[in-house]
């Protein structure tokens, strides 16, 4: 009898054994997948890309920060030209932006997304041939650098469009983007400027205009697409690209600078992976310029639903990080 009492125990003492053994082993995985699933970037959702909704009514664009919530993102990045037939239902830019601003403001300390950026275009062109036409683009850009001071955004993205020429482009992009430079330093914001078509996308002579400003709060917005130099009949949009910038050394290039980061995606495999595109090594090299800000998800693709290009994108960013070196 006493035997079998003993036999008993031990069996007792196995089964609770084994159990609190896998139930360790299962509290250990399930910390590693925590470990794995925080990359040494923060993940924001760019407003372009739910920018054929809010086109065509489907969205408000003041439900942003909403839906960004809904989708899990913790930062918002605006596009100032989704605004534009809201604004234009007020007298003026001031009035509309007066209006406009505190809702926002509201809507993502009511639903807890950080507002990360202001993606500004429309305003004219910073880099004109003409110093009265940059000094006049400077000055409509100006109300954006305000609306994210406003908003608590840390920077506005702008473009670099004027001169076909070469070398005027060069000149008239320092003139143009130092003046906003310094007035964004003024308000604590950074001006950004993303490679988006014509010379902004030669990464090395964007990397001229950023290194001759020379200001902290001037930098560069690489973006994984957007390297188009040139389109069918000198389009600027639009058309089918005709020559292009290597992306990878493109932004091997403009991440010493890098002040905002934007991940474009156009379409993915089964196995989930953007198939134009390389992102472990794109993302590699994004780490191993020591940024840490955000990330935004940017989907342009036809193949999926914005919403399903949007989360495919935000996952592949995701387990892209937890792979690298």
């Amino acid at each position: 009898m006493n035997v079998k009492l003993a036999l008993t125990a031990l069996f007792a003492v196995a089964v609770f054994s084994c159990k609190s053994e896998k139930k360790t082993e299962k509290n250990s995985n399930e910390s590693v997948v925590v470990a794995q699933k925080q990359p040494f970037f923060k993940i924001s959702l760019a407003q372009w890309s739910l920018n054929e909704a809010i086109r065509n009514g489907e969205m408000n664009p003041l439900d942003f920060a909403e839906k960004a919530h809904e989708m899990g993102f913790e930062g918002i990045e605006y596009v100032s030209q989704l605004y534009t037939p809201m604004m234009e239902t007020y007298d003026n830019d001031q009035v509309a932006l007066d209006s406009i601003l505190p809702k926002l403001k509201a809507k993502s300390a009511e639903f807890e997304v950080q507002n990360v950026l202001i993606m500004v275009d429309g305003e004219g062109n910073l880099a004109a041939e003409s110093e009265s036409e940059r000094d006049q683009a400077v000055e409509d850009h100006k109300k954006w650098v305000d609306a994210a001071k406003y908003l608590g955004c840390h920077a506005i993205r702008v473009n670099l469009i004027g001169s076909p020429d070469r070398e005027i482009w060069k000149n008239s992009a320092i003139d143009g983007l130092k003046k906003l430079a310094e007035y964004g330093a003024s308000q604590n914001i950074e001006v950004t400027v993303e490679n988006h078509g014509g010379y902004s996308s030669d990464a090395a002579l964007l990397m001229e205009v950023i290194n001759a400003i020379d200001m902290p709060n001037c930098g560069t917005l690489p973006d994984f697409g957007n390297f188009c130099l040139e389109r069918e009949n000198g389009e600027m949009w639009g058309a089918p690209c005709v020559k292009e910038y290597d992306k990878y050394k493109g932004i091997a290039e403009l991440m010493p600078k890098a002040l905002a980061v934007s991940a474009k995606t156009y379409d993915f495999n089964e196995a989930g992976e953007e198939t134009s595109m390389d992102f472990t090594k794109i993302l590699q090299t994004v780490k191993d310029a020591g940024y840490t800000g955000f990330i935004g998800v940017e989907y342009e693709g036809e193949n999926h639903t914005p919403e399903e290009g949007i989360m495919l994108t935000k996952e592949l960013l995701i387990n892209t990080a937890q792979n690298l070196k």
